[in-house]
């Protein structure tokens, strides 16, 4: 075993889970709960790659926003403006979030892998709302939430198992092989960590209950739609690290391409529950050199031209009318963002990552501050279908149901254009 060394802040977290349980938040309101199960009857669940809140929306107004922020040598300096697609990728693993938090002064992401260029430093940079305007013009029409935190304090493959079982079963890196789950290479490891702050590394699949669990045993319809084998976005297929999904006739039947997607929303068949996550091509991860079995140069553009097929799609179908759409984004992929995680466990959160909530019934230019992370859209979704939670996580996590007014007047489709991508 490997001790590691947490951040002073992730000290006080892990002493304090030991010591102390940890106050519910308020439940929400009987008549919303009874709203969301009488007007939702289908939520999707998107997950896109690596972009912090600053780096997206830090000048949308009435958002929680920096346009500047301190790095390593105490100078502050502005946030740049980022490119469509970035010369190389940065380090946003588990020593790279820690670094760059620096026991909550977020004054380090400076030093974060492969950040600095001879011209500018890579992590300190921005879009504004003429990069991406469709996500924009979401988040005016529908609602966003600037306190939504990654879940884990690092990369992608623990933060996409939050988004499925409110945990990652203690995994804190990405594994160590182009193929992840119980698809890696008999060699690959994660390293895990218990709740002492060892470290060891085990192979990348584990048996915890998740979501999907929940929603098979109660009835409750539900797909996982994801890059399929062969494809470099797979290693994004999270129920592929759940043993008794992957090797199981449940990985047939309910984990499909997610090509299929948008067809099965303009043909109004969606399941009750949807995960949706892209191809590398299409994920707004930044460009990467040779990773995970690819190298692929990554356009923003292209990504959000694709969530915007897929919410078309959704808004064109049939089940437009009583469908919830939470977009998020996995992890900070290195960005830059202003706003201390809190506390949660020796493992999170991590980071800002940017939030949006599209629905008839999402408020019309709502910009929350509740605090979130991923396993506040399990709760949502636990919510609807009366389901248990799955972990401590999901069981205190702050309610989205703050972003909905179901005695609204239910908003129209907002049908987007695609753009011209170079």
């Amino acid at each position: 075993m490997v001790r590691v060394r947490l951040p002073f802040a992730a000290s006080l977290a892990l002493l304090a889970v030991g010591c102390t349980s940890p106050s519910p938040p308020s439940p929400p309101p009987a008549p919303a709960v009874t709203a969301l199960r009488s007007h939702i009857q289908h939520i999707v669940f998107i997950v896109k790659e690596n972009r912090t809140f600053d780096h997206y929306f830090g000048t949308f107004p009435g958002a929680d926003g920096a346009t500047s922020g301190p790095v390593s040598t105490g100078d502050r300096v502005p946030l740049r403006h980022a490119q469509d697609r970035m010369p190389h990728d940065i380090g946003h693993e588990w020593n790279d979030a820690h670094t760059a938090m620096h026991d909550g002064k977020m004054d380090r992401f400076d030093l974060v892998a492969s950040a600095r260029t001879e011209n500018e430093i890579l992590s300190m940079t921005q879009f504004l709302d003429s990069d991406i305007p469709s996500y924009w013009s979401y988040a005016e029409h529908f609602a966003l939430g600037d306190h939504m935190f990654s879940s884990l304090a690092g990369a992608s493959f623990p933060n996409h198992l939050y988004t499925v079982a409110a945990q990652a079963g203690g995994a804190i890196t990405n594994a160590d092989s182009p193929r992840w789950g119980c698809d890696a290479d008999d060699t690959a490891f994660v390293e895990v960590m218990d709740q002492h702050g060892e470290t060891k590394r085990e192979y990348p699949c584990f048996d915890f209950q998740t979501l999907a669990d929940s929603l098979e045993h109660a009835g409750v319809s539900w797909r996982y739609y994801a890059p399929v084998a062969g494809q470099a976005g797979y290693i994004w297929s999270a129920l592929d690290a759940i043993r008794h999904i992957r090797l199981t006739p449940l990985w047939s039947q309910r984990v499909l391409p997610f090509d299929n997607f948008a067809d099965d929303a303009r043909n109004g068949t969606l399941p009750a529950v949807s995960w949706l996550i892209p191809d590398f091509a299409d994920s707004e991860h930044p460009t990467v050199g040779r990773f995970a079995g690819t190298s692929q140069s990554v356009s923003v553009c292209v990504g959000e031209n694709w969530t915007v097929e897929q919410v078309n799609a959704i808004m064109q179908g049939a089940d437009w009318s009583t469908t919830a759409i939470v977009i998020s984004w996995d992890d900070f992929g290195g960005f830059y963002d202003h706003v201390p995680p809190p506390a949660a466990d020796q493992f999170g959160y991590g980071p800002r990552v940017p939030l949006i909530v599209i629905s008839p019934y999402a408020k019309e230019g709502f910009v929350s501050h509740t605090v979130y992370e991923f396993a506040s859209v399990l709760q949502l979704i636990e919510t609807r279908f009366s389901l248990q939670p799955l972990t401590t996580r999901d069981a205190l996590a702050n309610s989205l149901l703050d972003m909905f007014d179901f005695s609204q007047v239910p908003a129209p489709p907002l049908i987007r254009p695609l753009r011209t991508c170079s």
